[in-house]
């Protein structure tokens, strides 16, 4: 065979890997480019982030989108892979938030703007630069909301209380430990619990990562270790509810009226469904509507060298921060958490 054949394909190959994970590149003449990453695509929530922003660009922006595969040095070369393209703005969903500065002085090498958006970096790093802006949460108010309704739920049925010792005995299933959601869902679904006049012993809390997969074998084990001691399961994120929801359906729950409660939050639209069927009690509404759209309004006005405020319905706090608020989500008020995904 002659060799020159096959230098085609694995150049080809090697420009595509060369691009450091970029999956999507929009067209449109004569609009700004914006440079945006997703810290990984697989992530059930921020799916519906990145498609937000996707269709708020539409026709407005060139979006130059890569899948950073949860890992920090890729996202990195992207970074610079952009800026090299000519992007006129950042918008950056961080891998690892203690990473910020170093995407800041990138950008500040070139005096381009950049929003940060779901993974906070430390607010060191946005006071750092001029340009620099943050579009997410209060990571405190998820976990208080989410406290609220285990505590709501848990007064609503006696029932759930199967060893009638005025106690929740709970399992807690933490998101990627460090990320300041992870830390702050973790403390304060707790401490509201308390607050609420309740009183819990834990029986086992560990990390699966965001991850359902992780969720349902975290699950399994605890299952086959406490059994009917567990009385609540409380998540992180849906994801991990919906990890949970799998393994209890194995272990022969919500059926013959065995039950078991789990909560989690973000309020995607299979938490929402199973909210309906009764097999989850309720989340807390994590918008990712409108998280994508101000990500994109703001990176939109710095591209075009405006005010990021200019025009929308925002506001900074000081910590040069958008908060997207929070909303409790059950079965009374599912739809709520539809309308959030028209």
């Amino acid at each position: 065979m002659n060799k020159k054949f096959l230098v085609v394909p694995v150049v080809a190959a090697l420009l595509v890997s060369g691009l450091g994970g970029c999956k999507k590149e929009s067209t449109g003449t004569g609009l700004p480019q914006i440079g945006t990453t997703i810290y990984k695509y697989d992530d059930n929530f921020m799916s519906f982030v990145r498609m937000a922003i996707d269709k708020e660009a539409n026709g407005k922006a060139q979006l130059i989108m890569n899948d950073s595969q949860n890992d920090q040095a890729k996202q990195n070369e992207q970074v610079q892979t952009m800026i090299s393209k000519g992007v006129k703005s950042l918008a950056i969903n961080l891998v690892d938030p203690k990473a910020a500065q170093g995407i800041i002085d990138m950008a500040k090498e070139k005096n381009l703007p950049v929003i940060f958006f779901n993974k906070e970096p430390e607010a060191s790093a946005l006071a750092s630069y001029d340009k620099a802006y943050y579009v997410g949460t209060e990571s405190k108010e998820s976990g208080v909301l989410q406290g609220k309704l285990v505590a709501d739920s848990w007064k609503a049925n006696p029932a759930w209380d199967k060893n009638g010792d005025g106690k929740i005995q709970y399992v807690l299933l933490k998101g990627e430990p460090g990320h300041p959601d992870a830390e702050a869902r973790t403390q304060y679904v707790i401490e509201e619990v308390k607050n609420q006049g309740i009183e819990v012993e834990e029986l086992a809390l560990d990390t699966a990562m965001w991850d359902s997969a992780k969720a349902t074998d975290k699950m399994d084990a605890w299952i086959s270790k406490f059994g009917d001691k567990i009385e609540y399961v409380i998540a992180n994120n849906d994801g991990m509810a919906l990890g949970a929801l799998a393994s209890l359906e194995k272990a022969g729950y919500f059926k013959d009226n065995k039950f078991m409660p789990i909560v989690g939050v973000d309020a995607i639209p299979d938490v929402l469904n199973k909210i309906k069927e009764g097999k989850i009690v309720g989340t807390v509404l994590n918008d990712a509507k409108n998280q994508g759209k101000a990500t994109f309004e703001l990176a939109l006005n710095a591209a075009n060298g405006k005010d990021v405020l200019e025009g929308t319905s925002w506001k900074l706090d000081d910590k040069k921060a958008v908060r997207v608020p929070y909303v409790i989500i059950n079965k009374d008020n599912v739809s709520v958490g539809e309308e959030a995904y028209k």
